[in-house]
């Protein structure tokens, strides 16, 4: 689903160029960016604000990203600052109210991907710190996005990877109502 919106996007300009950049303050990330053939820069999406001109960007990716910050509302401020007028946002995140979610709540269990300790898991299946600081329900994504001056918002629901094999098709079934899938995909529009 995440391909259908990117390539929605992609199909509005038939015949243009395209470059891309990759930005992100992991290394790692960098070097495999790097690797194939991505220019690549270091940031981040604090104060400092992104090495890219205002109004310099069709389309901005915010891939599994805006969970893990402190200030999400910085973070789409640069994302609006660098897209050109009626440019594209692209955003993914986990669905804190995703199904099993809800299940897990019902039975007094910490939900999936959120975090009460950076060292250890507590009180929710897991075995791996995620970090995730912000979460997002689709009503509360779609109202952050709408505050910040986007439009044109349209959220889908994706499944999650990791999801157990008996489940998938669950999983699957729910993308289908966004409010409960396991993960939020997002296009929204700068106003041209």
């Amino acid at each position: 689903m995440c391909t259908e919106l990117a390539l929605n996007v992609c199909n509005a300009t038939p015949n243009a160029s395209v470059s891309i950049v990759g930005l992100d303050w992991s290394m790692i990330a960098l070097s495999q960016a790097s690797a194939r053939g991505i220019p690549v820069a270091r940031a981040s999406a604090d104060e400092r604000g992104l090495p890219l001109a205002s109004s310099s960007v069709d389309v901005v990716i915010m891939s599994e990203f805006i969970e893990h910050l402190v200030d999400p509302d910085n973070a789409l401020d640069e994302a609006w600052r660098v897209l050109i007028p009626g440019g594209t946002l692209l955003l993914s995140t986990p669905n804190l109210a995703a199904w099993y979610n809800r299940a897990l709540l019902a039975g007094g269990i910490q939900p999936l991907f959120t975090e009460v300790s950076l060292r250890g898991i507590h009180g929710r299946p897991g075995t791996e710190v995620v970090g995730h600081l912000r979460l997002f329900t689709r009503r509360a994504l779609l109202s952050l996005l709408k505050s910040m001056g986007f439009v044109d918002i349209k959220i889908k629901g994706a499944p999650y990877h990791d999801v157990p094999r008996p489940l998938k098709g669950l999983d699957r079934l729910l993308c289908h109502t966004p409010s409960l899938a396991s993960n939020l995909l997002v296009a929204a529009q700068k106003p041209g």
